[in-house]
């Protein structure tokens, strides 16, 4: 994409229906489907599909209306994450986590919510919360910080990023989290994955860097959430959400992988049926078709509990075990789909190929992990009324 269709991009309005317009949504699918193949040799989004995505509305998604942002829903950005998704995994990945980042930047004090967003609510904000080496220690002014981060996705297209680090002046070293200007810190090119490979989920440094308080907060108070009369987008938990957010990327890619596999399933071969007429085919198709369909469901209902309904220990419960098993039914429809193709339809720099990659990367992260998940919900029937309440 050239510098002038870049900035014609970023100069299109976002439409009638505000940020993630279903017609904004769709231009940076477009974008991303486009862009893709040089997104997958680069390692990260390209510039085109950064500002498609920004012009869509992810980044200023969840962002307090003070600061001109939308305030929305989990099931609004779901549904646009799933149909980017279709375009590229990658770019959905990144979107729903600018997105979610922002969020998380709304819980931190005015004053550092005014200067990430005092100019314009379109800010880009990634994110590395498991620090792999640092410390923040309390200095006057606010803490000093250092360290080393992994998997920073899409910092490469990022205004700001979110890192953790335990208080190591504090007796049991609490995690807590800071905001920080990208400029301030150094990315190493590390991330060369096989799927979800544009991300970009590079390794990010810190020299020590003094961030005031403003920018800082406790990571426990940011995944209980905060109900003292904020937005609900605002007062959810962490795990309320996270896993449906998680899934979308995945769930875009298994519907293009059909798609995908469908054609081909469909298409004449010389001096033989097509494969779609052949039984063993149609189970397949049958099959990966409806656990595709299924998690989708699933997880359209977790977002609208996430939304709407009370939140209580057993909604979270549930919504994590729905994202667990929803991501393991993508995984296995896709899989037995990339099994099945033809050889063509399994070459490297192939569609299926990319998409296959994509949804056992997402189905992989530690967040949708169904053991914990599973051990949370058994607890929540424990509770006072169990899952009753969810």
């Amino acid at each position: 994409m050239t510098d002038a269709e870049i900035r014609r991009v970023r100069a299109t309005p976002l439409g009638q229906g505000g940020a993630l317009s279903p017609e904004a949504v769709r231009r940076a699918a477009d974008t991303a489907r486009r862009d893709s193949r040089e997104a997958q040799r680069e390692r990260r989004l390209t510039p085109g599909t950064v500002a498609a995505l920004e012009a869509a509305g992810f980044a200023r998604h969840f962002v307090p209306r003070r600061w001109g942002g939308e305030e929305g829903t989990f099931g609004e950005v779901f549904r646009a994450a799933v149909t980017v998704g279709e375009g590229c995994a990658s770019a959905a990945w990144c979107a729903v986590l600018w997105a979610a980042h922002g969020r998380f930047a709304s819980l931190l004090p005015e004053e550092g919510q005014k200067e990430i967003w005092g100019e314009g609510p379109d800010v880009r904000i990634a994110a590395a919360l498991m620090p792999r080496s640092g410390s923040a220690s309390r200095v006057p002014g606010g803490w000093l910080l250092h360290g080393e981060w992994d998997l920073a996705s899409g910092v490469d297209g990022a205004h700001w990023i979110l890192l953790v680090a335990p208080e190591v002046t504090e007796p049991d070293r609490p995690a807590r989290l800071f905001a920080v200007p990208r400029s301030l810190v150094t990315v190493h090119d590390t991330w060369n994955a096989t799927g979800l490979r544009a991300t970009g989920s590079n390794t990010v440094v810190l020299d020590a860097t003094v961030v005031p308080e403003t920018r800082s907060i406790r990571l426990a108070k940011l995944l209980a959430g905060d109900d003292t009369g904020v937005p609900r987008c605002h007062a959810a938990p962490a795990h309320l959400a996270g896993g449906l957010m998680f899934c979308a990327p995945a769930v875009g890619a298994a519907r293009r992988a059909l798609a995908v596999w469908t054609r081909w399933a469909k298409a004449d071969t010389p001096g033989d049926v097509r494969p779609l007429d052949r039984p063993s085919v149609q189970e397949r198709l049958a099959r990966s078709a409806a656990e595709i369909d299924a998690a989708e469901l699933m997880l359209r209902t977790a977002a609208q509990r996430a939304d709407t309904e009370p939140i209580t220990p057993g909604a979270v419960a549930v919504n994590r075990r729905d994202a667990a098993v929803a991501v393991e039914w993508l995984a296995t429809a896709v899989d037995r789909l990339f099994r099945t193709g033809g050889a063509h339809l399994r070459d490297v720099d192939g569609e299926l190929h990319r998409h296959w990659t994509d949804v056992l990367t997402v189905a992989s992260h530690g967040a949708l992990r169904l053991e914990p998940a599973a051990e949370a919900f058994a607890r929540s029937l424990d509770t006072v009324g169990g899952s009753d309440d969810a």
